[in-house]
């Protein structure tokens, strides 16, 4: 036990005598010494002793759609990492096509009596959903936090990505880089996000473009999520002729640019590609992707920070909180390739007529 002692306390760098009030739940210790000595016990595989041990303040269940993009874990992992110190423990419930819905999640944390909730890009997103379910559970009352989407009428806080400007980033950053037949891929309209960024794009580009309100139609296409949407939409958009690409998600972006490579296009010599999310492993891509970044840990902590005020009866206002994108720039977008300019013919000589004597 000595040598475990001097172990810690080399660790921590305190002495032994400190490591043993700490280990034996002694007062005296200050909180920033104690948590050093709790930290060593970590570090070098130590188990702490029980009386040591943090309870749970409770269980927060955090809903989350498929795990396929990889933007989600990432929201999962901050927001379990930002309810660590406040002791409330996630638990996880991830949504996939033709398995749990949301509201069977939600009736299995009801039973296990959750704190609160937190929805990521839930069904408060979809403005064809029936949002009654959410003023049922505030009405239980318990508090629920959403991000990424928004529903009038909700007495609740949200947390959102400013979708339409960073639809409008993306375009700025093709027009600044000549490109001015840029096509929108983006999912359904049902979404408010989607909605956002389709109103971002067409206000960008009526403001840095010529182009046509009807040829914006034109150049807007809805899909599925992920790559294979994004690749079906980005076959329609190059067949019109576009050179530039702004992808409501990474995953669409790397469709489009598999649809180029298809076509043989080269991106980004050919077609310029921006994402949105900045998920990871983008940086990594062939090309590494250009996009729009989502500041995912402020807003998970911002999210985390709102639910556990609400549990601790001090609820936040309740109003959706706007977060600002960054463009990421990397190497899937160019400078556009001018249009080649027809070369003037020099016109053909009249032959000349014989003048008769």
């Amino acid at each position: 036990m000595r040598a475990r002692l001097s172990d810690i306390a080399q660790q921590a760098e305190v002495s032994e005598a400190t490591v043993s009030r700490v280990l034996n739940d002694r007062p005296g210790v200050a909180p920033e010494t104690r948590q050093a000595v709790l930290t060593a016990l970590d570090v070098l595989g130590y188990e702490r002793p029980a009386r040591l041990r943090k309870r749970s303040a409770g269980l927060v269940g955090l809903v989350v759609p498929e795990l396929d993009n990889p933007i989600f874990p990432a929201f999962a992992q901050i927001i379990e990492s930002a309810l660590a110190p406040t002791g409330y423990t996630p638990v996880l419930c991830t949504q996939t096509p033709g398995g749990v819905r949301e509201d069977e999640y939600v009736e299995m944390l009801l039973d296990r009596q959750v704190s609160g909730i937190v929805f990521v890009s839930g069904l408060h997103a979809d403005t064809a959903a029936d949002h009654d379910r959410y003023r049922t559970l505030l009405a239980r009352p318990l508090p629920i936090v959403m991000i990424n989407g928004y529903a009038p009428g909700i007495p609740a806080p949200f947390v959102s990505c400013d979708d339409r400007e960073s639809a409008e980033l993306a375009v700025a950053h093709l027009v600044a880089l000549g490109h001015r037949r840029i096509g929108l891929i983006t999912g359904p309209d049902r979404f408010v996000p989607v909605q956002r960024k389709v109103a971002g794009y067409k206000a960008a580009m009526r403001r840095l473009t010529d182009v046509a309100d009807d040829d914006l139609t034109e150049l807007t296409e809805l899909s599925l999520f992920g790559v294979e949407g994004g690749e079906a939409a980005a076959g329609r958009l190059l067949e019109r002729g576009v050179t530039g690409l702004v992808c409501g998600s990474d995953l669409m972006a790397l469709g489009a640019i598999r649809a180029a490579r298809q076509r043989g296009r080269s991106v980004p010599e050919d077609v310029s590609v921006v994402g949105y999310d900045d998920s990871p492993l983008m940086a990594f891509t062939d090309p590494p992707l250009t996009t729009v970044r989502q500041p995912v840990a402020a807003m998970a902590v911002a999210a985390v920070r709102a639910l556990v005020d609400e549990i601790n009866g001090h609820p936040s206002p309740n109003s959706e909180y706007l977060f600002r994108p960054e463009l990421v720039v990397r190497g899937s977008t160019a400078v556009a390739r001018p249009t080649p300019t027809p070369k003037r013919q020099r016109p053909t000589p009249t032959p000349s007529l014989p003048i008769p004597a």
